[in-house]
């Protein structure tokens, strides 16, 4: 089992930065593939970022390239989304979220099915 504990979310000013953090607590974390996910109002939620945590693999939405960057401490089995340039565009709901590897990218990047979801953390970027 694994259990996903997201933090670090709150108010910002259109291009600020902020740090989003997902502490996750199992056995055998190095065998999932960690993810970051969003949903905005009245939106669909949508992939942002992933990493495995050897940082081996490591997946962006066009929409974060070059803004975000993904990473974790694997001594403190946290990751983290950091978020600059923020946008009132980025509003959402982070959610942190892990797979069981072997994955495909589909499954990694989808907006479906995952194998374990935190309960999300408001940023809001005001403008």
């Amino acid at each position: 089992q694994v259990q996903l504990v997201e933090s670090g979310g709150g108010l910002v000013q259109a291009g600020g930065s902020l740090r989003v953090s997902c502490a996750a607590s199992g056995r055998t974390l190095s065998r999932y593939i960690m993810g970051w996910f969003r949903q905005a109002p009245g939106k669909e939620r949508e992939f942002v970022a992933a990493s495995s945590w050897s940082g081996g693999s490591i997946y962006y939405a066009d929409s974060a390239k070059g803004r975000f960057t993904i990473s974790r401490d694997n001594t403190k089995n946290t990751v983290y989304l950091q978020m600059n340039s923020l946008k009132p565009e980025d509003t959402a709901i982070y959610y942190c979220t892990a797979d069981l590897l072997p994955a495909t990218s589909a499954r990694i990047m989808g907006a479906g099915s995952h194998d374990y979801w935190g309960q999300g953390t408001q940023v809001t970027v005001s403008s």
